[in-house]
């Protein structure tokens, strides 16, 4: 900001450098008298010299500006630390002789007081136990939130199966599209490649029985019952579950989903529940997929690397699998379609109101959602183990 001391009233004088200079009018009266251009493209006063001409003792400090010409931001940066000073010291300020816009900068200046930004390290430097101490409780205070916000996503469901669930079919095509056909690419890569590894694995321990033919065996079951599910999941995580917290967190800053409030339409029901049904269809699908990429990935290393003929192959693979296997895959694709939903939409409705928030809650999103993905997988896996299936 820049002014001249026509606007305030005040005659100029002249365009020199800043100059300051101290006057005593009267016992315990102490005035500054400013002079010259105070701008940051002069060289201006050093503060510490000014300041060590400040009684120690209290009294008053006035100013005579009406040799001052014009000036910026320089000189409210001087005066803002000489107040800090006369403060300190116990000399008390009459800024009656400043320029208007002086004024009024520096009482809006010491009307916020400056704000304390801890260091992004400080929480390195607190004991182990404050951590813990800090994580537990943040546990302690988010699981009520978790089982709230759960509860409306029952009720939501609740609504779209009795017909009153309020969103859009064009909303749930649109995420099933995004989740769904785009997700295709990188769930084919990673299949291939982690059935490629299970070949391989498997044929390393089976070779020393001369049992190879069973690499068939364990890529199928292994793929289709387990862990195309799971790397399926954890993918989708990564993916999609950020990019619901992402999405959300945005609403959330710019203040949408207040506006669904207002306007009373329930914001589970049209934001969260499309992109759970669309997670809870389209995994399954994903799952399936992956597990025959992964056939697909075991066949080409067994013909190729350890000559085992296509027609061995195909045959062993349809020996060993079952259709529960498939339904087992397709299960936990579902639940873990669900779980990614429910942590990506959970974070961005609980995201705050800055940039920094929305990075934060889509962070949160992905490790929430692997989280509950990996105490779903354990769980089922027990669960189905008890119930021979």
């Amino acid at each position: 900001m820049r002014t001249r001391p026509e606007e305030d009233g005040l005659h100029p004088a002249g365009e020199s450098g800043p100059r300051l200079s101290w006057h005593r009018p009267s016992e315990g009266v102490l005035t500054l008298v400013l002079a010259g251009r105070w701008c940051l493209d002069e060289t201006l006063p050093a503060r510490n010299a000014a300041e060590r001409d400040i009684p120690a003792v209290p009294g008053r400090l006035t100013f005579d500006t009406a040799a001052l010409a014009d000036w910026d931001s320089g000189l409210l940066t001087f005066l803002a630390g000489l107040l800090k000073t006369c403060a300190a010291r116990g000399v008390a300020v009459d800024p009656s002789g400043l320029p208007e816009g002086v004024r009024r900068l520096l009482a809006m200046a010491a009307a916020v007081p400056e704000q304390k930004v801890p260091p992004r390290n400080a929480a390195a430097r607190t004991s182990l136990v404050s951590r813990i101490g800090a994580a537990t409780l943040v546990l302690a205070r988010g699981a009520p939130a978790m089982l709230r916000f759960l509860g409306e996503i029952v009720l939501s469901f609740l609504r779209l199966f009795s017909g009153r669930a309020r969103f859009r079919m064009s909303d749930l095509w649109l995420e099933m599209e995004q989740v769904g056909p785009r997700a295709l690419p990188i769930v084919s890569v990673i299949s291939f490649l982690v059935g490629l590894i299970l070949a391989y694995l498997g044929a390393d321990q089976l070779k020393l029985v001369g049992a190879q033919i069973f690499i068939a065996d364990l890529v199928a079951i292994g793929m289709v019952r387990e862990v195309g599910a799971l790397m399926t999941g954890i993918i989708i995580a990564g993916r999609t579950g950020a990019a619901f917290a992402a999405q959300l967190g945005t609403m959330q800053v710019n203040e949408e989903i207040d506006a669904f409030r207002t306007l009373g339409i329930p914001p589970v029901d049209f934001l969260v529940l499309p992109r759970m049904l669309a997670l809870m269809l389209m995994v399954p699908l994903l799952t399936l997929y992956a597990g025959f990429v992964g056939m697909f990935a075991g066949l080409v290393v067994s013909v190729t690397i350890f000559d085992i003929s296509l027609f061995e192959y195909y045959n062993e693979t349809l020996r060993a699998l079952e259709l529960k296997h498939f339904w087992v895959g397709l299960s936990k694709g579902t639940v873990y379609g669900a779980m990614v939903a429910f942590a990506g939409c959970l974070r961005g409705m609980q995201c705050g109101r800055s940039a920094e928030a929305v990075g934060e809650a889509a962070t949160s999103a992905v490790v929430t959602g692997i989280l509950l993905i990996t105490v779903a997988a354990s769980v089922m896996t027990i669960v189905y183990y008890q119930l021979d299936i």
